[in-house]
């Protein structure tokens, strides 16, 4: 307990807000990790967060009664509005940094696929499920985890796997390395002793050379008799189970936020809205005890992409992923008393289908319509500020960089190519038209020539032509923050005032559009080399 408090300490500034600012710069990224020595492995039971979460309110969530209103702010935060970089969790990439191309194609790894100077032993093996899995060990003793598209839909769900591994990880996320193969079945060589659990008997025995050719036979293969695959490759550490999207771990000391407030988790909901990743919950995320540099720490990835887009993984998605939960009581309500002549909206849409996408749609989308396979906390304790945090990160993905992105899954027809670009496209607009509009979307903050600059994103990627602003400037006490406005002090150029006040004062300069709820309120700090942005406040 001691170490943890040691951590909430250290993050008090982040966390407590008892001043508004401490530093002489805003604190854009986490305090070092906390040494973690060990940890317990945990296994999250599946049915029982589908229960949790359908039938059940777990973490603290806000409260909108009229009686006692109660919002609970998005935490992990730094004084700019932004989520600082934090190797357990998040490090930001798009959307705060120029990103090339090359760079988000090339996602956590793009140059250690397994090796094929030689055969991919069989160390271990998956038969439950539509398609099998083995956990393969190349040459390089590289290890992989091997999995196959559903015979309905090849290469549906190994190319929803790597490119949704690349997004996230353009996006801030830790993500594992994903490859697309093509292999030959003698490739795969069985390894001494490999376990198999024997449906028929009922217990574990040593797995055969016949068990390898019964378990790809179920896997569909191109006209040469090729089978394509994903192989993910082990990430090292050791696994301590999966993280939840509420509460924190308390065996580690620097899981000090609630996952049901941090921002870089409710704002998950906007990408995962996105790219269609329904089945964004806790099953598939992994924890694991790290070593980086000497440090010991939990890092938190995201993994198992293969029901993204259009795919369920081992089948097509259906009209209802994305648009409803697994179970809700007024829709079921409806049903039943119009004796199942209700159908909602989503039910009655036109989708594309294509063997190698499932079922996507995207003239019907309404980003804060979407909805995962059952409800997760974080996505519903989200702001506005969340959601305008992660549309600005969604919006940096340029038309060139979502089509390089869809190439690396590598489709055989060009028309699977064109048919999900177009689709993460014009959904990509959607969310940009919807959540900008929810605030004042101004960022990129700067001091330049004695003004404050900055972006109307509104305005950048054209969703309104322009935009008039009204401000007002005020002297701010950081002790007591207080603001005490300044005469005749208006528009961005910094007032005569700024010049004759001593090295440490503060400054703040509200703005606001044509609607006079939605502020932006930028802080400025006087230093010895000039004036410097320290903080924005957001009100919608």
């Amino acid at each position: 307990m001691m170490h943890r408090a040691i951590a909430l300490t250290l993050l008090a500034p982040l966390l407590l807000g008892a001043k508004k600012f401490y530093d002489d710069d805003p604190l854009e990224k986490q305090p070092p990790q906390m040494h973690v020595e060990d940890a317990k492995s945990r296994k999250l039971n599946d049915f029982y967060d589908l229960y949790q979460n359908t039938f059940g309110q777990p973490g603290e969530r806000h409260s909108r009664t009229k009686r006692s209103p109660r919002i609970i702010p998005s935490r992990a935060v730094n004084t700019l509005d932004e989520v600082p970089d934090d190797p357990a969790w998040f490090i930001n990439r798009i959307g705060a940094h120029e990103m090339s191309v090359e760079d988000v194609v090339r996602g956590p790894g793009n140059d250690k696929p397994p090796s094929l100077d030689g055969p991919w032993t069989i160390v271990g093996a998956k038969t439950s499920g539509v398609t099998p899995g083995f956990r393969i060990k190349d040459v390089a003793g590289r290890m992989y985890l091997l999995k196959f598209d559903p015979p309905s839909n090849p290469e549906m769900a190994t190319a929803s796997d790597v490119i949704g591994a690349k997004f996230f990880h353009a996006l801030g996320y830790n993500t594992p390395e994903n490859y697309i193969v093509t292999l030959d079945e003698e490739r795969l060589v069985l390894g001494d002793l490999v376990s198999l659990f024997d449906l028929t008997a009922g217990r574990d025995r040593t797995m055969k050379r016949r068990d390898v050719t019964l378990m790809l036979a179920k896997v569909p293969r191109d006209g040469r008799g090729q089978i394509r695959g994903v192989a993910s490759r082990f990430l090292p550490g050791k696994f301590l189970g999966e993280f939840r999207y509420h509460g924190t771990r308390s065996d580690d000391f620097n899981d000090t936020v609630p996952h049901e407030h941090r921002r870089d988790l409710r704002g998950l909901f906007v990408f995962a809205s996105w790219l269609n990743h329904n089945d964004s919950r806790a099953i598939n995320n992994m924890d694991l005890l790290v070593d980086e540099g000497g440090t010991k720490f939990i890092k938190h990835y995201l993994i198992d992409f293969g029901a993204m887009f259009g795919s369920a993984s081992v089948v097509s998605n259906t009209a209802r992923d994305g648009n409803a939960y697994f179970w809700e009581f007024k829709p079921a309500i409806a049903q039943l008393v119009t004796l199942g002549l209700y159908t909602p909206r989503w039910m009655r849409d036109k989708y594309i289908k294509h063997r190698a996408l499932g079922m996507i749609e995207y003239p019907s989308f309404e980003p804060e319509e979407w909805k995962p396979n059952y409800p997760n906390p974080t996505f519903q304790n989200r702001l506005p500020g969340d959601e305008f945090w992660a549309a600005k990160k969604v919006v940096a993905f340029s038309d060139g960089a979502i089509r390089a992105l869809v190439g690396e899954a590598q489709f055989s027809d060009p028309e699977a190519t064109r048919l999900l670009t177009d689709y993460l496209i014009k959904r990509r607009d959607k969310i940009g038209e919807a959540y900008f509009a929810k605030l004042l979307p101004l960022d990129n903050f700067r001091i330049e020539n004695g003004r404050i600059t900055f972006e109307d994103l509104q305005v950048k990627y054209g969703f309104v032509d322009q935009r008039e602003y009204k401000t007002q400037w005020s002297r701010f006490d950081n002790d007591s923050e207080k603001h005490t406005p300044i005469d005749g002090a208006s528009g961005m150029v910094l007032p005569a005032e700024t010049r004759s006040a001593g090295v440490g004062a503060y400054f703040a300069d509200e703005i606001q559009g044509e609607d006079e709820t939605k502020t932006v309120t930028v802080y400025i700090r006087k230093r010895a080399a000039g004036f410097q942005v320290v903080g924005v406040d957001r009100t919608w």
